[in-house]
């Protein structure tokens, strides 16, 4: 997505269009009725001011020498004309709001079936991604609404300006140019200024990110204990104001051209209206108007200005909401981020169970040109049945492979292959509903207790029986079932739901403790053909990791696994052990034949072997 920052600011009118007709259709299919009465209210409050500043004028002229019937009925119609005027405001702004939800709420919903799509991750390791989706998000709140609000206002200050400049041409030609004229540097000057308004926002975006995340460690259970204790909090604040300010320059600049460009606008407008005023002033003193028609004028020459100028402002604030609304359609537009299958194995059923083992083929991989080579050539099969481990030292390259396995990645060269058949051929949502996974960097969810496991498996959220043994399994049941709300408690003191009379604000878990949850988690899907498990048992003391293992042991039996630890002991009894090293396969075999070879894994056990013999 490079050089987005430098399409932004520019709509062609090819992309006027698009964006129109795409923001239309939205709005249509998210509320009709409501579209075509805020419409139909729009066009009524445009009629209004021209018909009260005629009947003003017939009511002036017609002061004397008329019937009083004819009188009072003009009168009547103007007060009710009034009556209109300020009913109207209120029910557009009523059906306005509600037509704002139910668009941003559609909106929404597409676009986060959009990022739902994404299977892989590496948009979302893009920060020019991340910022993009984060405009998008802004947009899909406010822009699709704003810009339906804004072509309405627009269509409705077009037939207000219209209704006054045929009154006031009438009446004067040479004015009518003038009022029309003194509209065209305003436009120009406002559709500037919302140009750079959008680029400005775009500009500060890295920035805004980089605040939020200040903020947020600042405000963070997990973050306050370190903060704290080492009194990094000043620093931190430092660092979110300095992201601030660099926010507020940016929008100061703009800010100050907005005012200076604005004010010299105004200068344009009163002159205008002033120039009119004394104009009209004097052809009633030679008689040319009549008291009416001078109250026609004033009204017209005010109505023209203030209609033009809220048309420029809808056209202006409607040019930012389209850039805003790019960065929205680029992401609902962005398609699959991995190769999908063929047609003909798209429409597959499902994927059939592994049988035979899956392989790494010459497997190579960057995550990106410039990047440096992170597997380099892999070649390792897993074969049914059997539990592989891996082990290396850091930045070996181990978890980039899990990630091909779960295919958040494509390789860069050759292939990873499922009975034989490359898994870029299956669709990826049957690949991972093949798949069991304990991950290192598990996620403690600001759910309930059950919902937390259920996570592994959404099917099992009215299961709670295959909840409470995936519970059982990972030996998690007893201590949840002690929560004050047993599976139902909320682990989170921060996002907990209290209900009217309810005064529970959640319960927190220990380390140890999410990371049997996170265990269940895995153990909740109903036999996956392989199970992945990435240092499922990192942070737990010797005693809970021993148990850990046991039960993974108990759960792997007979399954296809792969066993990510730097701990070695815990990788001993794996039915063979594959040593990674330069994102290479340096070593594989037993434990007992690794050892007798003296190579990379012996030196590593030997070395943390050692750690615990010169402990004891």
């Amino acid at each position: 997505m490079s050089g987005v920052s430098e399409a932004q600011d520019r709509l062609t009118a090819g992309v006027v269009a698009d964006t129109a007709r795409s923001t239309a259709v939205l709005a249509w299919r998210a509320a009709p009725w409501n579209l075509v009465a805020l419409a139909a209210l729009t066009t009524g409050l445009a009629a209004v001011p021209v018909v009260t500043a005629w009947l003003t004028r017939l009511v002036l002229d017609r002061l004397t020498g008329v019937e009083g019937a004819e009188l009072f009925a003009l009168a009547a119609g103007l007060a009710a004309t009034g009556l209109v005027a300020a009913v109207l405001p209120l029910l557009r702004q009523f059906l306005g709001a509600r037509f704002d939800r139910a668009v941003s709420l559609r909106a929404v919903d597409r676009l986060y079936s959009a990022v739902n799509s994404f299977h892989g991750l590496a948009r979302f390791e893009n920060p020019v991604f991340q910022d993009r989706l984060r405009m998008a998000r802004g947009a899909a709140g406010q822009s699709v609404g704003r810009l339906v609000d804004g072509g309405l206002r627009v269509a409705g200050g077009a037939l207000t300006a219209v209704g006054f400049l045929t009154a006031l041409y009438a009446m004067d030609a040479t004015m009518t140019l003038l009022v029309t004229a003194s509209a065209v540097p305003a436009l120009v000057a406002e559709l500037k200024l919302s140009r750079r308004r959008a680029h400005t926002e775009w500009r500060v975006s890295a920035a805004q990110r980089r605040e939020f995340f200040y903020q947020m460690l600042l405000s963070s259970l997990d973050a306050a204990k370190e903060i704290r204790l080492f009194g990094a909090s000043g620093f931190l604040k430092e660092r979110m104001l300095g992201e601030r300010r660099i926010v507020d320059a940016e929008t100061h600049r703009t800010d100050r051209r907005e005012f200076l460009t604005q004010s010299l606008l105004a200068l344009i407008s009163a002159f205008v209206a002033g120039t009119g005023l004394v104009w009209a002033a004097l052809a009633a003193r030679r008689g040319q108007l009549t008291v009416g028609e001078v109250s026609m004028f004033v009204a017209a020459v005010g109505g023209v200005q203030s209609a033009l100028s809220g048309v420029i402002r809808s056209l202006a604030d409607g040019h930012q909401h389209m850039l805003m609304m790019g960065h929205y359609l680029a992401v609902v537009r962005a398609g699959p981020d991995l190769e999908g299958p063929p047609q003909p194995l798209r429409t597959r059923a499902h994927l059939p169970a592994l049988r035979k083992g899956v392989e790494f083929r010459d497997v190579w991989f960057r995550y990106a040109e410039d990047h440096p080579w992170i597997l380099r050539g892999v070649n390792l099969f897993l074969p049914y049945g059997e539990a592989v481990a891996l082990v290396g030292q850091n930045g070996a390259g181990k978890s980039t492979l899990v990630k091909l396995l779960c295919r958040f990645y494509d390789p860069t060269r050759g292939a990873v292959l499922w009975d034989g058949v490359d898994i870029r051929q299956v669709p990826v949502p049957q690949l991972r509903r093949r798949l069991g996974a304990v991950f290192q960097d598990y996620v403690p969810y600001d759910l309930t207790a059950a919902e937390n496991i259920a996570i592994g498996d959404v099917e099992t959220l009215t299961a709670p029986d295959r909840i409470r043994e995936a519970a059982r399994r990972a030996g998690v049941h007893d201590m949840l079932s002690r929560l004050p709300r047993g599976y139902d408690t909320m682990l989170s003191r921060t996002y907990a739901r209290q209900a009217q009379h309810d005064d529970e604000t959640g319960t927190t878990l220990s380390g140890g403790q999410w990371q049997r949850l996170a265990l269940a988690r895995a153990f909740v899907r109903d036999e996956p053909d392989l199970l992945v498990l990435d240092e499922p048992s990192s942070g737990l003391d010797a005693e809970a990791e021993h148990d850990v293992h046991l039960r993974l042991r108990h759960h792997r039996a007979h399954r296809t696994s792969l066993l990510i630890s730097h701990r070695l002991g815990a990788v001993r009894d794996a039915d063979r052990i594959v040593v990674l090293a330069d994102g290479r396969i340096a070593e594989e075999g037993t434990h007992d034949a690794l050892l007798l070879a003296g190579g990379t894994y012996a030196k590593l056990f030997t070395l943390q072997a050692s750690g615990y013999q010169e402990e004891a």
